[in-house]
């Protein structure tokens, strides 16, 4: 049964909009390698290669990675890649390349980036989600993202708790143009004042409010095991359910 704060009788939302990295999954790629399974992805590419995996060897290439996302002409590739798999494709190849990877590795980076790892979401993202579904309380997960994430909700059995992916190289833009959460609205057909964003990012999140939708933006997410979504179920009105 859902609990609502005294005195209200439905949720303060009619839907949810959830971005994905940061904040339902730590990271494992990107500049930042965020959370102790940012190398992972670096790891399972050298090993589906059957090279060297050391700690060291990981490190060695991640700085690589982190000096050459930096380079201006590697930021500006990879700034709205996400807006088609051509675009982001063109532009990991200007990064690896900058970063001194060879074509081979550079290949298995890239398809190791989609495989599903349920390990990696938050701790409280299913009983987050089972409550909003609970509630009647609709979700789509708003992402930047070249490749399909729903192998992954499917994998860590959260897919059925999900009513619409909205992915940014599914509709060719990305945050923060106010398009994609107004495609996010249409597709849970609701309006701006019936929705609300959750993101970890001020400056790609947080643009919801250019579309007229109220947004809460959470410290990205760094380790699974860090519990924040009940900020979410607050700003619904609604309490945890006490089980799944």
């Amino acid at each position: 049964m859902i609990e609502l704060r005294p005195g209200q009788d439905s949720p303060t939302f009619e839907a949810v909009l959830l971005d994905w990295v940061g904040t339902l999954i730590v990271p494992k790629w990107g500049p930042d390698h965020a959370g102790p399974k940012g190398g992972s992805w670096i790891e399972g590419a050298l090993q589906r290669l059957a090279r060297d995996a050391s700690s060291s060897e990981v490190s060695r290439i991640s700085a690589a990675l982190d000096a050459a996302i930096r380079q201006p002409e590697v930021a500006q590739a990879m700034k709205g890649a996400d807006a088609s798999v051509e675009s982001y494709r063109a532009g990991f190849a200007r990064w690896a390349s900058a970063a001194g990877i060879d074509e081979a590795l550079m290949g298995a980076l890239y398809d190791e980036l989609a495989l599903p790892d349920v390990d990696l979401f938050a701790v409280d993202v299913e009983r987050t989600l089972a409550t909003l579904k609970a509630a009647g309380v609709r979700v789509a997960v708003v992402s930047d993202v070249h490749f399909d994430i729903r192998p992954w909700f499917v994998k860590a059995g959260l897919d059925g708790y999900v009513d619409r992916f909205v992915l940014s190289f599914e509709h060719g833009v990305c945050k923060p143009d106010p398009a994609i959460f107004r495609s996010a609205l249409d597709a849970l057909e609701v309006g701006p004042d019936d929705a609300l964003m959750v993101g970890d990012r001020s400056a790609y999140d947080g643009a919801a409010v250019e579309a007229g939708i109220a947004t809460v933006l959470l410290p990205p997410l760094a380790e699974a095991s860090a519990e924040r979504l009940h900020l979410v179920l607050a700003s619904c009105g609604l309490r945890p359910l006490a089980r799944l």
